[in-house]
């Protein structure tokens, strides 16, 4: 059954990909924006059921937005898009009013599922997801390895300069073109990129920087 919803991520690229892949499955897409510190402006004028809200991770608190929401539409179930690698922060979203929470390399069924049950008034988030949470807070790491860190560490200098255009949407003849090499050479570095993230498209590979922070760091 499609929803109305609102899409916000701090990432533009991100909050349209989504948006169009949802609106694409049958649902109601009212607005789609960026940052997600503006999703209470973003809905205003508009009656969403559902608001995906994505955060990059950079503000001192990500979930000051969320809490801001739920006071002045309370009647809004928001779902966060947000690291597996960073299970502190499911417990802090929930704390601040989320009904769901989600893997931001997930697959768009899994938002979709998740989409159907804050409908219903149920709480969304996968066993893994719960597991990875609980087990951070029974057995707290003093000092987590920041995964940014560790994605850039599987790629070589080539491989980091071809993710930063595949992440500002470069197909790859722009590739190619911009890094001065043959467009197979590119599809090479595009696809052992893919590989080593473990990302199954460009979107996802794309996504996973974003979520990751890994954005930042090639800044």
């Amino acid at each position: 059954m499609s929803a109305r919803l609102v899409v916000a991520d701090d990432h533009r690229l991100m909050a349209e990909a989504l948006g169009s892949a949802l609106q694409q499955r049958g649902h109601r897409v009212l607005g789609v924006g960026s940052p997600s510190a503006a999703v209470s402006e973003l809905v205003a004028g508009r009656r969403p059921e559902v608001c995906l809200l994505g955060t990059a991770g950079g503000p001192e608190d990500p979930f000051e937005p969320l809490r801001r929401l739920r006071r002045e539409r309370p009647e809004i179930a928001v779902v966060v898009l947000g690291p597996l690698g960073a299970p502190g922060r499911v417990a802090a979203a929930f704390a601040a009013g989320a009904a769901g929470y989600v893997r931001s390399d997930e697959r768009i069924e899994v938002v979709d599922r998740a989409i159907a049950r804050v409908r219903a008034g149920e709480v969304a988030v996968a066993v893994d997801v719960l597991r990875a949470a609980f087990e951070h807070l029974l057995w707290p790491v003093a000092e987590p390895d920041d995964e940014a860190l560790r994605l850039l560490r599987l790629l070589t200098r080539r491989e980091v300069q071809v993710l930063a255009r595949i992440a500002d949407g470069e197909d790859t003849a722009a590739i190619a073109a911009a890094m001065r090499i043959a467009p197979s050479t590119a599809r090479t570095h595009v696809q052992r990129v893919l590989t080593k993230l473990g990302a199954r498209s460009r979107l996802e590979a794309a996504a996973l920087a974003a979520r990751t922070g890994l954005l930042d760091q090639l800044a």
